[in-house]
This record gives C-alpha cells, structure tokens and sequence, in this order.
C-alpha cells in the first residue's frame, strides 16, 4: 500500500507541477515507471485508483489520459462516498447542506434569469397540490439543483448534488409520516421561488434555511 501511495503523489505532484496537463496522455506504462523510479505493479495500481476518482482515464487500447479536472467529473467522487453512509450520519449531511445551500440560493437572487424562474414555476405548477410522496422528493431534487446551478459556482453545484443522496430517504420518510409534509414543502418551494423573483437574497436565503432546517428537526425528532 505504501508504495501504491508514493506512485500516486508522483503522478499526482507531475499533474500539479504542470508536467501533466488536462487531456494529456501519459507516457507508456515502462517509460513512465522508469522515471519515476517505480515498479510497473506500483504504477499500475496507482493509475487503477487515481481512474476511479476520475483524475486520470484509462482508454483500452489507446492509453491513459488525464482527464478534463473539472470540479464536478472530480466531485463525483463524492457521491461515490456518501452512498456509504449510515443512517446516523444523515443529520450530519443536513447539517452541510443547511450551511451551503442558503447561500447558494440567495447567490442565485441576482444570477437567475426569468426564463429559468419560469421554468421553476411551471414544474411546480405541473406538480400540482397534492403530488405522491415520490413525486415531490423528485421534483424537490430537480428544483433544488436548478437554483443552485443558478448561482454561477461549480464547485458549489458538485458538492450540494453529492450530498443530496443521503437525504433522500430521510425527506420520502417524513413525507410518509408527518402531518402536511408535501403542503409545507410545497409552500417552502413558493416562497423561494417568490424570494428569488424579488431578487431578495436575504429573503431566499431565510426560506432556504428553514426549509432545509424543517426535515432536520423532524429527522432529529424521529431518532
């Protein structure tokens, strides 16, 4: 393992240093091994791992390359990770949540077009008042990440979608068990929206907060 981990900070130092660039194909697998003073095995390891959180991608009878280390292809990773988590960490993953996306969303205040805010409008207007469970934890995905997307920050988008996933099952939970879940959800998702037409950062950012804080409290109720 050790070595493994030297032949990766080798490869990761010439990505860093510039030696290796985005979309660069690394040189053969002998040639490289060789300059950088590594077994084959070593190196081989060291490229199978760095492929699997996409800074490098093995291309089958063409080579390896690095790829484009754009924030969210990295981020991916991320979603990886936290599909292991456990049900006692998902208060922790809220509490991340709860911290980013208020800001995300009051960023996107001055950022988002009418034409998108129409769209937000119309996918809830499809949605309806009185949507399954399923319906609305879907819905409150795509609404979600439509703000955040809005806000202008990439790194910011990644890092908010990859840590939707453990909250999933927490939000189908609630809407099954607790009184008015879908009205009030629906109701935090027409205040948002009302919010960001106003241009209202501070006012997004609140109803963000409170949204978000709602299925924490409930979840931490339940536990």
């Amino acid at each position: 393992m050790a070595v493994t981990d030297e032949a990766i900070e080798k490869i990761k130092g010439m990505i860093v240093s510039g030696a290796l660039r985005p979309g660069d194909r690394l040189p053969k697998e002998s040639e490289l091994a060789a300059e950088l003073g590594l077994s084959r095995n070593s190196l081989r390891e060291a490229v199978r791992a760095l492929s699997l959180i996409r800074i490098l991608d093995v291309r089958q009878g063409d080579g390896t390359y690095v790829t484009s280390l754009d924030p969210q292809l990295l981020l991916e990773a991320l979603s990886f990770v936290v599909d292991f988590h456990r049900d006692d960490t998902v208060l922790e993953f809220l509490a991340v949540r709860r911290i980013l996306e208020p800001a995300a969303t009051a960023m996107a205040a001055s950022r988002i077009s009418e034409q998108q805010l129409d769209a937000l409008t119309a996918q809830l207007d499809k949605l309806g008042t009185t949507p399954s469970v399923e319906e609305l934890v879907a819905c409150d995905l795509e609404f979600h990440r439509g703000i955040v997307q809005s806000a202008g920050n990439s790194v910011l988008c990644s890092l908010l979608d990859g840590l939707s996933g453990p909250t999933t099952r927490a939000r189908i939970w609630r809407g099954l068990t607790q009184e008015d879940a879908v009205t009030g959800t629906l109701r935090e998702h027409r205040a948002i929206l009302a919010a960001l037409r106003d241009r209202d950062a501070e006012a997004a950012r609140s109803w963000a907060t409170v949204h978000i804080a709602s299925v924490e409290q409930w979840l931490r109720s339940t536990l």
